[in-house]
């Protein structure tokens, strides 16, 4: 057989390769064979028949929490993730540079999500929510950052620091580990994702002050103190001066990190998000974020188009992780994720995290997830 499996008769939605239009897709050896309106059944192995759906790249989510039962945020990766659309995904802080081997050994080489990593700058990580993982200043441990980072290259594309005071943030550290998580990532070359609200400081317009190109802004449509809007409601400068200079804005919706009113304001005043993504935890699994599509689909109740939603869950993703020519496509070559979907039509309760809700009339549901070129899930 030519192929190992072939997805027929679906509406291919590829950003990347500028595709909305029916096609069939090819996949043999773990990465996709080809890409053709019309390719023969009979040379696949596994035929699985698309009709009426679309077939998108394996969406990535760059903001989860996958380290169960070390960190408290922490949920298995598989059932969460990879089964519901996500075959790619970037922990986003749960491990420091103490507790990482242990990640590394534990969940990511036995997962079947692909995990990508966010290094926390506090070698502590995320184990309690008892006590602050930068609640002690030594805890921003630079050099213990900046050597896990260069053993584990292959895994650990930047370095996160989560930035809330008190819960988070001792008042002695103040804004000092920021400052921390861009020198260690200086060191390696490599981006920083800040999580800002509630910071140790005026206005978010002193954490952008540190930002670079690349560099993420994390749950950017939060409405706690150092927020994207300021007090009357108007997108901060310093906001699309950041944006001007090449800093991505990812959504994180998390259990307090995404609210109707400032995504809404926001995007009437031109600004959107880089990357969509779920801050999927052990905290909101079960509302009100549940898994990636159900904030993909909150994006098109919003008002995007199918295409952007699926760019920033793709093609702009597989940039922001440094693999943009082999991930978030289905470009021949590329890895053989994909996921087919349909789009629900009906009435759909969508909440923020305060609980405010909108009716959606569109849903996005995953019904097959394809992992290395075979079939992961198929909905019977």
């Amino acid at each position: 057989m030519k192929y190992d499996l072939l997805i027929e008769n679906g509406t291919l939605v590829d950003p990347a390769q500028g595709i909305h239009d029916r096609r069939d897709v090819a996949f043999a050896g773990g990465a996709v064979a080809e890409v053709a309106e019309d390719l023969p059944s009979g040379e696949a192995r596994v035929v699985m028949d698309a009709g009426g759906r679309y077939v998108t790249p394996g969406w990535i989510d760059v903001h989860v929490h996958v380290f169960p039962d070390v960190t408290h945020y922490g949920i298995e990766p598989d059932p969460t993730c990879l089964a519901r659309g996500a075959t790619t995904v970037v922990d986003a802080g749960s491990a420091g540079a103490d507790i990482f081997p242990g990640f590394r050994k534990f969940v990511i080489e036995v997962s079947q999500t692909r995990i990508l990593a966010e290094l926390n700058i506090s070698s502590q990580g995320m184990i309690t929510s008892k006590v602050g993982e930068l609640s002690l200043l030594d805890l921003a441990d630079v050099e213990a950052c900046r050597r896990t980072i260069e053993a584990n290259r292959d895994l650990l594309i930047g370095v996160k620091a989560r930035l809330t005071r008190n819960t988070i943030v001792g008042e002695e550290a103040g804004l000092e580990p920021l400052h921390r998580a861009r020198e260690a990532a200086d060191a390696v070359d490599l981006p920083i994702m800040i999580h800002p609200q509630a910071a140790w400081c005026e206005s978010l317009d002193d954490i952008l002050a540190v930002m670079k190109k690349d560099d993420i802004l994390t749950h950017c449509f939060h409405n706690s103190t150092c927020g994207i809007l300021d007090d009357g409601g108007r997108v901060r400068p310093a906001v699309r001066e950041a944006i001007e200079r090449g800093v991505l804005l990812d959504v994180g919706h998390g259990a307090g990190s995404f609210s109707w009113p400032v995504v809404e304001a926001a995007l009437e005043q031109g600004v959107l998000p880089h990357t969509i993504s779920s801050d999927l935890h052990v905290y909101n699994l079960h509302g009100p974020v549940y898994d990636l599509a159900n904030v993909m689909t909150k994006f098109l109740h919003l008002g995007l188009s199918l295409d952007e939603v699926i760019a920033m869950v793709t093609s702009v993703p597989a940039a922001a992780v440094l693999r943009r020519n082999d991930l978030g496509t289905l470009a021949p070559g590329a890895v053989g994720d994909a996921v087919v979907a349909e789009m629900q039509e009906g009435s759909f309760h969508l909440e923020d995290a305060r609980g405010l809700a909108r009716t959606g009339s569109r849903n996005l549901e995953p019904v097959a997830v394809v992992k290395d070129g075979r079939v992961y899930r198929q909905r019977g």
